[in-house]
């Protein structure tokens, strides 16, 4: 398996699999499974066809025309085939000889990049493999069959994922060569409960390139996907044992602490789902070992206050604990949010604190000097139990008395290095307790498989008291009097004392690469700009309102005026970026209208309306768009329209983002290792393997009774893999 491929197929053969595809070794290649397989007589579905789309069909010649041209020197071929339900045109300029072997009734595989002509549907001089019809006599159809089908010998035909000069047919003539002369490889199930009912490494491996029939295939799918869940378990469960083998300081609960005054100051009653979730944190605080857990809930959920209520006990125990925010909009809301909440219990050493008050300190990148220095000294002597900050708290200098619990805020805004420097201030062999906030809701495979290393706690009820919110989608395009409607409702809700949002994709009016318009391949013009947007909108259907921008380039004073004022309601419209996304709490705040919802993601939808309907009022959120009517954009932008439940819409967007965003091919830089297994399809076979690998992992935690499956995981889960697993 880690032979160069050099050495099987010929250097020419082997540099242009790694040129084009990035495969190198022996492994690499028979990893590269078929991305479909087609069937000779089967329908390859021609009418489905986009122009522009690289495809490789299956298709039956019907008929062959050759023609002179008139606008130009030389002839036409032209060749029609079909599927049984729709045709395609292959044309082939001054290659007549290609009629000698292209006859119909012949099928074959034909390779290329759409076009239209008139109308019609074409693929210019692809690429083509013939392949043997058994109702042909003729000796050229014989002498054709002989030469070209011996790598499409089984009933199944393999379709690769392909590259420029590397056709799918190339691609299955080296698999075969490399299949003829592997040497078995170690088995990684040999002697597991799995090894026992799945079928051997090596016939799998087989069988996914050249089944012989649809049992075999499926039997070695199962197999392969069996793999790739049970190596990335393995190695979560694996991370989370060594995890809890730290030891941390315990904190448990006091009777007559922090925590205790605060539930009695609390102008609300807890949900019941706040309760249970702050008892398990409760539990979790107790132990002798860090705590690893995720919190996830809809937006509004009232995770803060659970946070808060484990902070407190931490600060009871002795100890500090740390919030970090992925912005500083955020930072300063949740410093404010702590502060506001804690009212004299947060105020030690300030006139009116309470007898056993902690200190609340907050940290940015761009506070001024001397207003840093006093919270740094705040946070070394233990005044401020409560630290709240950015990135910033990551730097040297800032130096923790007894950190004993990290807060991270939407987790997947921080890259593992981050939250380790964090930790890493607890000191010497210590670690401390962390729990893991998000309000993107996390379908239960993703929670399973990406957080694998953490407990996992929900709240799905919202606190009493919020409004319903509404979901519209306004096509643009299709109906350009929706969105003089969208301004005229916008200045309604203005004028009955309420707020509203405007949102759009990019800053604008600037030449940092990060806010560069990106290329649209797809002909449209670059995303709005809030400040292209602002001044439209202040000049034209909200002249007279009191507006606003806010977004990531504004220096930090700035931010914090525009989120005060908005606050404050001496703004009515405030015009922003997705820096409002998370976090931002204005209560009458009722409307928000999101240009080219279409650009943002469903998650990200979600997460921005959630910042309206958060007090006595109703919420209404407008999807602006100009996609078509059935494009795959507005069906999306109906979906979040049509529900209000994030968990199904966190599984819809799992739907619709290739699986390897979710297990690390884009945001880790590297080739995701998973190439079979899908987090919807496959939740059972997950769910097994977890089990499994905890049976493995706790009897033999290093794997050394199992040295091919330790090689396996190595293979599967690279130390850079399993970081970005943890990362989330």
């Amino acid at each position: 398996m880690d032979t160069p491929l050099k050495s099987v197929l010929g250097a020419k053969t082997a540099d242009a699999l790694a040129k084009g595809l990035e495969l190198t070794t022996v492994s690499d290649l028979l990893y590269h499974f078929p991305r479909r397989y087609a069937e000779r007589g089967d329908h390859s579905d021609i009418a489905s066809l986009r122009v522009g789309e690289q495809v490789t069909v299956m298709a039956q010649v019907q008929r062959v025309n050759s023609r002179r041209m008139r606008q130009r020197r030389g002839n036409l071929l032209e060749v029609v085939v079909g599927d049984g339900r729709a045709t395609l045109t292959l044309t082939f300029f001054n290659q007549q000889w290609r009629e000698r072997y292209l006859k119909p009734g012949l099928w074959g595989l034909f390779a290329g990049k759409v076009t239209e002509f008139r109308g019609k549907r074409q693929l210019n001089s692809p690429d083509y493999r013939l392949l043997a019809d058994p109702g042909l006599d003729s000796e050229q159809a014989a002498e054709q069959a002989a030469e070209e089908i011996e790598e499409f010998a089984g009933a199944l035909i393999p379709v690769y994922p392909a590259a420029a000069g590397l056709p799918t047919w190339t691609i299955a003539r080296c698999v075969r060569v490399a299949l003829d002369t592997l040497e078995a490889p170690p088995d990684p199930l040999d002697g597991l409960p799995a090894g026992a009912r799945l079928v051997d490494l090596t016939t799998a491996l087989r069988d996914i390139h050249r089944p012989a029939s649809h049992d075999a295939l499926a039997r070695a799918r199962k197999r392969l996907k069996w793999d790739e869940a049970f190596a990335l378990q393995v190695t979560l469960v694996q991370r989370k044992l060594a995890a809890s083998e730290f030891p941390a300081v315990p904190r448990p609960a006091v009777s007559d602490g922090l925590r205790v005054e605060f539930d009695a100051l609390l102008p609300y009653t807890l949900t019941e789902g706040q309760r249970a979730v702050g008892e398990q944190i409760a539990a979790d605080l107790e132990r002798p070992h860090p705590m690893h857990r995720l919190l996830q809930g809809e937006v509004g959920s009232g995770k803060t206050v659970v946070a808060l209520r484990g902070m407190l006990q931490v600060v009871d125990g002795g100890g500090q604990a740390a919030l970090l925010a992925p912005t500083e909009v955020l930072a300063t809301q949740h410093y404010r949010n702590l502060t506001d909440l804690l009212g004299p219990l947060g105020k030690a050493g300030q006139l009116g604190a309470a007898e056993h008050a902690t200190g609340v300190a907050l940290v940015t990148g761009s506070q001024p000097a001397a207003v840093r220095r006093e919270a740094l000294a705040r946070i070394a002597s233990g005044e401020a139990g409560i630290v709240v900050g950015t990135h910033a708290l990551l730097y040297e200098g800032v130096e923790f008395a007894d950190l004993g619990l990290v807060v991270v805020d939407e987790q997947h805004r921080f890259g593992v290095e981050q939250r380790d420097a964090l930790r890493a201030k607890a000191g010497g062999e210590r670690r401390p307790h962390t729990l893991v906030m998000t309000a993107t809701p996390i379908p239960r495979t993703v929670a399973m498989t990406v957080y694998g290393d953490l407990e996992t706690s929900s709240l799905t009820e919202l606190p009493a008291g919020r409004s319903p919110i509404s979901t519209h989608v306004v096509p643009a395009a299709d109906k350009p009097h929706f969105l003089d409607r969208a301004w005229r409702r916008l200045r309604e809700e203005v004028s009955g004392g309420h707020q509203a949002y405007v949102v759009c994709p990019r800053i604008g009016d600037s030449a940092s690469e990060e806010d560069e318009p990106p290329r649209e391949d797809d002909g449209r013009r670059p995303p709005l700009a809030v400040l292209d947007v602002a001044p439209m909108l202040a000049d034209g259907p909200l002249e007279g309102l009191r507006t606003g921008v806010l977004h990531g380039r504004l220096p930090a004073d700035d931010k914090d005026a525009a989120m005060r004022a908005f606050a404050d309601g001496r703004l009515d419209v405030l015009i922003a970026t997705t820096v409002i996304e998370v976090g931002v709490d204005v209560p009458n705040a009722t409307m928000m209208v999101i240009m080219e919802a279409d650009r943002f993601g469903v998650s990200q939808l979600h997460q921005l309306r959630g910042r309206v309907g958060r007090g006595s009022a109703p919420g209404l959120c407008l999807l602006v768009t100009e996609a078509e009517e059935g494009a795959p954009a507005r069906e999306r932008l109906a979906a979040v329209a049509s529900t209000l439940d994030g968990f199904r819409l966190a599984e819809l967007d799992l739907v619709q983002r290739r699986e390897g965003d979710v297990l690390g091919a884009a945001q880790s830089g590297r080739r995701s290792t998973v190439r079979l297994l899908s987090l919807l399809r496959d939740a059972e076979l997950i769910r097994e393997a977890r089990v499994e690998a905890i049976d493995v992992v706790s009897e033999d935690p290093e794997l050394k009774r199992h040295p091919a499956l330790a090689d396996a995981v190595a293979a599967l889960v690279s130390d850079e893999r399993a970081e970005y697993l943890e990362k989330g």
